[in-house]
């Protein structure tokens, strides 16, 4: 198989890829939707397509973030959104630990646990976000 090197052709076999993959995840959908209404919440989550529907969400989110952050019109500073995101990401697992901790049947340590969880959980994007501004910024200031 020889590589295309019309631009058209590559933009058009793009096109037709982003197809194909909106019809797979659909279907995806489609098929998690059936054991959600059948099984209940637990089935449908104890389904391999569970675990493909999300680790595609998370691609595409990580892929995603790399285009918006090209297509910033101004260059960012990337430490004060660090400490902007750090701030919000803080304040959201304090607030979510407490309420767990507060909740009836909870420890404390099940709220710091969760807060712990929400914190790492939304520091590897911060950190990638911050590690493509840092990129761009660099790129910016050199030229």
């Amino acid at each position: 198989m020889q590589k295309i090197k019309d631009e058209r052709l590559q933009l058009k076999n793009l096109k037709n890829i982003r197809v194909v993959f909106i019809i797979q995840t659909l279907g995806i959908l489609a098929l998690l939707g059936y054991d959600l209404f059948t099984k209940g919440l637990d089935g449908m989550t104890d389904n391999p397509l569970w675990f493909v529907f999300m680790i595609s969400v998370i691609v595409n989110a990580y892929l995603s973030m790399s285009i918006s952050v090209d297509h910033e019109k101004a260059p960012k500073s990337p430490l004060k959104g660090l400490y902007v995101s750090l701030s919000i990401v803080g304040v959201l697992s304090v607030i979510v630990g407490m309420l767990v901790s507060f909740s009836e049947g909870q420890t404390i340590w099940n709220g710091l646990l969760i807060g712990g969880i929400i914190f790492i959980s939304f520091l590897v994007p911060v950190l990638y976000i911050y590690k493509l501004r840092k990129d761009s910024w660099d790129e910016e200031m050199s030229e």
